[in-house]
Formats: C-alpha cells, structure tokens, sequence
C-alpha cells in the first residue's frame, strides 16, 4: 500500500477483474453459453492489448473458481478448451511482448493436459517484466488461505518455521506472493460481490462494479473504471 492517507490516486497499478455476464450476454442473443465464454476471450484480448496503454502494469482476471466445477461437465470441459486455445494462439504474442503470465490457484483436480500448458505459459514468460497477466484459474480466495496455513503447519512440522509471523510472512505463502495487492477490482454484468475473490489480497481494494456483460467489456469501460478509481480518496483506515 503505497498511497498517503487522505491522498488523491493516480492511475491504478494493479487491476483486478471478475469477469462475468457470458452466459447471460448468450442468453440474451439465442446462443448457447459456450459462445458467450469464447466471446469474453475477445475481452480478455483487447484488454490485455489495452491496459498497459492505460498505466496499469498488473493485470488480473478471475478465469475460473473453485466453485465453477458444479457447472455443468460440458461447460467446465468449454472453459478448459479455451484456456488451451487462448494459450496456443496468444503465448507467443504475449511473450514476444514482454508479458509475464501467472496463474493461480490450485493444480489439484486439473488434468495433465491443462497443468502442462499452465507450466509452459508461466516458464515462457517468467523473464518478461513489461506488463503482468495474472489468470485466478481453479481459484478461490479461501482455498487460497487455507493452503497457505497447510504450508505453515507442514514447515512447522519439518522445523521449517520459527513460529514467528506476520501478515508479510503469511502473504508470502499465498498465490500472489511476490504481486502488488490490487489498487482495484472491477465486477462486471452488475452484480455487487466478489465472489470469494482475492480475499487477503482486496482488503483495501477499490471495488467498482460495471454494468455491462463482460463480452461487452471493451477499454473504453476501463477507462471509466479508472476515472471512477481517480474520483476516490483511499486512506487505508488513516484520516487526511
């Protein structure tokens, strides 16, 4: 957190977004959900293409939660597949222009397939320091906590740890060791929740929650975001 109490904000460094509104923008159209979720792959394109223009070095996007799996088994398999497509077309892309890739989460219950290509975007890319994509991919924000504490009690348990800990050393042990806390996290499609999403990490997150299905996102939504962020004071708990 690097922002005076009281102060004015610029332009966020880390954003963070929870995608949502596919089905409903297919729904809207006749389409079945499948092409609402191949439709927010464009978003994610012209986002990613975008954001750096904006400022914005760290970017993170909510692709799929723990809580995703109790779709069904068609469209879980629909999202698996684009995120092989999405990596297959655009890592190198991505590489060539100095994006770093990481990904979040668990790589329990994840096909071999899957963790492969996991592996080979965030080896890829582990040089690039330019901009930041980070995909949250068979993620939740207390899963997330919960497999830190099972890594302090299994470091405890091999003499690892002292016992001493502070909330630095607990974030270390969390996904996004080594990731800027998110300056904001937006929510499309209108809902107003965050959905287990980046709980340590959006403490004091701006949260500003768009209208607009996520297929429908473009940059010029973000920029809004970004002035709505600009509009704020944040104080982290401090007074002017």
């Amino acid at each position: 957190m690097s922002a005076d109490p009281g102060g004015p904000v610029s332009t966020p460094r880390h954003v963070a977004v929870i995608m949502d509104g596919n089905g409903r923008w297919a729904a809207a159209r006749g389409l079945p959900r499948a092409m609402g979720h191949r439709q927010g792959v464009e978003a994610v394109r012209a986002l990613v293409r975008g954001a750096g223009d904006l400022g914005v070095t760290h970017l993170t996007l909510f692709g799929f939660s723990t809580e995703n799996w109790r779709r069904s088994t068609e469209e879980v398999s629909t999202l698996f597949d684009l995120l092989k497509q999405f990596v297959d077309a655009d890592l190198d892309d991505l590489a060539k222009n100095g994006v770093r890739v990481r990904i979040l989460g668990s790589r329990s219950g994840l096909s071999d397939d899957i963790s492969a290509i996991i592996d080979r975007a965030e080896s890829r890319t582990a040089a690039n320091s330019r901009f930041n994509l980070t995909v949250a991919f068979n993620y939740g924000g207390r899963d997330e906590i919960v497999r830190a504490a099972r890594a302090l009690i299994a470091e405890a348990g091999s003499g690892a740890f002292d016992g001493e800990l502070d909330e630095a050393g607990f974030a270390a042990r969390l996904d996004t060791h080594g990731l800027p806390d998110p300056d904001m996290i937006i929510r499309t499609s209108g809902e107003m929740r965050i959905s287990n999403f980046l709980l340590w990490q959006g403490a004091y997150a701006e949260l500003v929650f768009v209208d607009v299905l996520w297929p429908d996102f473009s940059i010029e939504h973000m920029k809004e975001a970004i002035a709505i962020y600009q509009s704020r004071h944040r104080r982290f708990g401090g007074r002017p």
